[in-house]
């Protein structure tokens, strides 16, 4: 059933999730801050800033005023960096339906508070619709996705129902949407790995091979899975397609803008220069900060995320970083949590 879906944030993941929508017949809406990025989507139909290349459906339809991309729709999707989340709910929550189905597409922490953007949303919106908010998560670059390339990805919500709704909006032949109920675990998941992404990059960048990235992507699972078990997370979500799935997608792809930052830093680039060459957010970033922060919390080993913690923020070179791992005391690879040894 065709249904009015407002898209709020036109980057490169948002954009290809209104492409999805509407090549499900659905009638989309999307909020833009930039004027003349309403006027290319609704006159030429690309993005040419996020997606080049790409023709977008017409049924695509932007606009910079949020109460009226907003109002009386039935399903928001918020598609916007998780430092703007807290802000941007804020400002479109007076127009929200009361029964709205809440999704958003977001992977990181708010830095300040170290709280998950479902926490983030829930404090901005009314109770009853902040107890149902679905993440959308999982393996899926935006360039391959509008290109209609097979995808697999999760939502996760508290609410049974909610989710099961969000699947059938966004499923089809080329996007395959998966249920999971462990809200946090998918929401850990999906912001942890770029902290590991960054480091994939990095070991690129310094020339290493398959053996170094091999190692990195295991332990670095092991060390979100730690950090998600402590947290409330079901181990095996980890396991899964929020979990390696999408581990797996972005420290190997070049795509990644997590990847790229991680490999021009390997080169020897400072960050500074880094983040202005990319252009866009590196999601990585801002979460090796608060992934550091809630391991010291809550008491949690996480020497991967600590060493890049080092390198971005405390003069580190990654070579430094990769002596400092390697000459670790020696410890077991695992340990018994339950079902799932991390």
């Amino acid at each position: 059933m065709s249904q009015d879906v407002a898209v709020i944030g036109a980057g490169s993941w948002g954009t290809a999730l209104a492409s999805v929508l509407a090549d499900n017949g659905h009638r989309v809406n999307v909020w833009v801050r930039d004027p003349k990025l309403a006027d290319e989507v609704n006159t030429r139909h690309t993005n040419e800033k996020y997606l080049p290349r790409v023709m977008l459906s017409p049924g695509i339809r932007a606009s910079v005023d949020l109460r009226e991309v907003v109002s009386d729709k039935p399903v928001v999707l918020l598609a916007v960096p998780s430092h703007a989340m807290r802000q941007v709910t804020r400002e479109l929550a007076p127009f929200l339906r009361p029964d709205v189905l809440l999704i958003h597409a977001a992977k990181g922490f708010e830095l300040e508070s170290l709280k998950r953007m479902t926490e983030v949303i829930g404090e901005e919106v009314p109770e009853p619709i902040g107890k149902g908010v679905v993440v959308l998560t999982g393996p899926s670059h935006a360039e391959e996705v509008v290109r209609r390339s097979p995808t697999t990805v999760v939502v996760a919500s508290a609410c049974e129902d909610r989710m099961l709704r969000a699947q059938d909006l966004f499923m089809n032949a080329y996007f395959r949407v998966y249920t999971n109920p462990d809200l946090v675990g998918a929401e850990i998941a999906g912001a942890l790995k770029n902290i590991i992404a960054l480091g994939a990059g990095m070991s690129d960048g310094l020339g290493f091979g398959d053996n170094a990235k091999a190692a990195l992507l295991t332990r670095g699972l092991a060390e979100i899975t730690r950090l998600g078990i402590k947290l409330g997370a079901m181990p095996l979500t980890f396991a899964g397609l929020a979990g390696v799935g999408d581990l797996i997608v972005t420290c190997t792809s070049k795509h990644s803008r997590n990847w790229r930052a991680g490999y021009l830093l390997g080169q020897g680039k400072p960050l500074d220069e880094v983040l202005e060459q990319m252009g866009m957010v590196v999601e990585g970033v801002r979460t090796t900060k608060a992934a550091y922060a809630l391991a010291s919390r809550n008491q949690v080993d996480m020497p991967i995320a600590s060493v890049l913690y080092g390198i971005l923020f405390e003069g580190k070179s990654p070579r430094q970083g990769v002596e400092e791992l390697m000459g670790r005391g020696r410890t077991r690879e695992m340990e018994y949590l339950g079902p799932f040894g991390v």
